[in-house]
């Protein structure tokens, strides 16, 4: 449906025999919260002990697709890096295959055939393998005539028992069942045919329906399946990572032991985000209770996404086997607040900022249920760190992160340090050789004091950081602030980009214990516009997100990969400059408050044929000053003229029009700006 290279847009492809439309959406999401009124499952899981925590494993399909290197030796390989690497004892189980591992059609007989190619033993001898490992495998096929890849293997549908059979005889023990090719036939039919098929082999196989939300299965796929896919494929970006949560938080009432949401796999360790950004995905996932897929090739994998995947603090808020999905407690500003019930009573808290800035995020003990008490602990699940609070949960959290708590009623409170938290005031947004003023906080959120306190903050090599009030404290007392100025200044000549600040706490508990906090600041260095009209497309940007694929300069958005847009055309017109996006998208350009005016003719690109809704919207230092409301294919380039006289930063956004990003091929058509 969306781009040629996701199984989405092959079950759009193949749409002729597939009933629905894939439910997907941009940031923001209308239908999702409607979901929420929805009352819970009236009926039973599958009380057959499968799925009691949501399933953990690898499935191949996000890092290689259809492409040779899926193969034998590929699938042993990773079931050998569970064990080496500590994945296995970090609780990830299933070693699972998608799509491509069968040739096109079947035998005389009717029975699937492995690819010889890819798998020369068989299926079975690749079970065996990773059983020996004390491992499970998992297998694909489609609820459908076919597969969703365009090669056209063959699906189950018509076949379910034959089917199942064949699974059970190598040793299978999970199925994915996706959708596609299905012929039209009714999902809660095709769903429990294959359930009663699993059944009757007597083998337990874990069964994920993967059947995209088409049909709300959380309303009914509780006694067929394990697992029900709510959204659409999710593809290695921000912005759908980010569309995705949104669509699958509502969705809490309906998750338990044995019966899943499934929000799809991970892409942390594909390449497509930060590992700022890798962190709340994983760390999202788990405060939702969603099955952990690893999706990337753990053969090339980094220390840092191994690292990420194999936090078992983190698994333990997914695995929790009271089983509760955490629920939305604030979201205003894109300062997310969710909070997700543990078997122990206490409460998994993630402080997740949408924004693109770094914001502090708070709640209390009290909002995310927790009874009262005189003090709490809470522990950092990052950062491995222990604490007491008073009741007060908080934390400056950078662009796109995550700060991941576990918080508790605890009576041994006083065992631990008092919590600290760090901010930076002012805005890290600089030129070269002028000083900016940043004030630096220290709060105590402990019952206790902290005690003997000291600041400091650290930059670049040449960089001036002088502080210009105190740095010190004897005491913080229970929600006092030690504040302290500082002046930053970059030497000349500094190119323009981001560069890393370290706001460093020291601190004594009243037991003596020593404790270091650090927060990690992100400083820009910026030029302004040169005097007179600029087009945007030549000047550099502070930040762009997109919802797929990169912002590209002077071309449409195209496709995934970088550089791969047309010319911009919008109603047939097309234009040499602009900026091609998608939505959800967000651009970030440094004013400096020299600017006066920023224009440009936007639009739908016609490189998506009849498809893409979209809004155009430009703002000047948080506040909206120019928008289109939603513009379709059909209609003309349209002019947006936006006074941003005093700006430092200028913003152009794209959403999507409400009713989710599909095709949603956005242009800034001659953008410029006029200083």
């Amino acid at each position: 449906m969306r781009h040629p290279h996701t199984r989405t847009t092959r079950r759009r492809l193949l749409g002729a025999l597939t009933a629905g439309l894939l439910c997907t959406a941009g940031f923001a999401a209308p239908a999702a919260a409607a979901r929420a009124q929805a009352p819970a499952p009236a009926t039973p899981a599958l009380a057959d002990g499968l799925a009691l925590t949501p399933p953990m494993g690898f499935n191949n399909w996000n890092s290689t697709h259809c492409r040779a290197d899926f193969n034998e030796a590929m699938v042993k390989g990773i079931a050998d890096l569970f064990v080496s690497k500590g994945l296995k004892d970090a609780g990830y189980r299933y070693v699972n295959l998608d799509d491509c591992w069968a040739l096109p059609n079947r035998d005389a007989d009717g029975k699937l055939v492995p690819d010889p190619a890819r798998f020369p033993n068989g299926i079975k001898a690749v079970a065996d393998y990773v059983h020996a490992k004390g491992l499970k495998l998992g297998i694909y096929t489609s609820a459908g005539v076919k597969t969703c890849n365009s090669a056209g293997f063959p699906g189950a549908l018509g076949h379910e028992y034959s089917d199942a059979r064949q699974f059970a005889d190598w040793g299978v023990d999970y199925l994915k069942y996706d959708n596609c090719n299905n012929l039209g036939v009714d999902a809660k039919s095709r769903y429990r045919t294959m359930r009663d098929a699993l059944k009757a082999t007597g083998r337990p196989i874990v069964y994920s329906i993967c059947e995209w939300g088409e049909n709300k299965p959380w309303q009914w796929a509780s006694d067929i399946g394990h697992l029900w896919r709510t959204t659409g494929d999710i593809s290695d970006s921000w912005g759908s990572m980010v569309s995705i949560l949104k669509q699958n938080l509502p969705l809490a009432p309906y998750a338990g032991p044995g019966h899943w949401n499934d929000p799809d796999m991970l892409e942390v360790g594909n390449g497509g985000m930060t590992d700022t950004e890798y962190r709340s995905h994983f760390s999202l996932w788990s405060v939702m209770a969603a099955p952990l897929l690893i999706g990337t090739d753990l053969r090339k994998a980094s220390p840092a996404t191994l690292a990420i995947l194999d936090n078992k603090e983190v698994i333990a808020v997914d695995q929790d086997p009271l089983g509760k999905q955490g629920t939305v407690v604030s979201s205003e500003g894109g300062r997310w607040v969710i909070a997700k019930e543990m078997k122990d009573g206490s409460r998994a808290v993630a402080l997740f900022n949408e924004s693109g800035t770094a914001q502090r995020i708070a709640t209390t003990a009290s909002a995310v249920g927790l009874p009262g008490a005189p003090a709490y602990t809470l522990r950092d699940l990052w950062q491995h760190r222990g604490y007491n609070t008073a009741g007060t949960i908080a934390a400056t959290v950078p662009a796109h992160g995550t700060a991941l708590l576990r918080i508790a009623a605890d009576p041994h409170w006083a065992a631990q340090p008092p919590a600290a938290e760090l901010g930076l005031d002012g805005s890290p947004l600089l030129e070269a050789a002028t000083p900016v003023t940043l004030t630096g906080t220290v709060t105590d959120l402990g019952r206790t004091p902290a005690r003997r306190v000291s600041v400091s903050l650290t930059g670049p090599g040449g960089w001036t950081l002088r502080p210009t009030t105190a740095t010190t404290a004897a005491a913080l007392a229970t929600g006092r602030t030690l504040r302290t100025g500082w002046s930053v200044t970059a030497p000349a000549g500094t190119p323009v980009g981001s560069y890393a600040l370290t706001l460093t706490a020291r601190y004594r508990s009243p037991a003596g214990q020593q404790v270091s906090d650090t927060l990690p600041v992100t400083a820009s260095v910026a030029v302004r516009p040169p005097a007179g009209t600029s087009y945007l497309s030549d000047l550099p940007w502070l930040s762009a997100a997109n919802g797929w694929g990169p912002v590209e300069r002077d071309t449409s958005n195209g496709e995934s990969a970088a550089g791969d847009g047309h010319p911009i055309t919008i109603g047939a017109t097309v234009y040499a400059k602009g900026l091609g996006a998608h939505a959800p998208s967000d651009i970030s350009f440094y004013t400096g408050r020299a600017c006066t005016k920023v224009s440009a003719d936007v639009g739908v690109d016609d490189e998506k044929g009849t498809r893409g809704t979209v809004a155009f919207e430009i703002w000047a230092d948080g506040a909206e000053v120019a928008s289109t409301g939603v513009l379709t294919n059909a209609m003309p380039a349209q002019p947006i003229t936006a006074d941003v006289t005093g700006a430092q930063v200028v913003r152009l956004v794209v959403t999507d029009g409400g009713d989710g990003n599909d095709s949603d091929h956005a242009d800034w058509a001659d953008a410029r700006v006029s200083c």
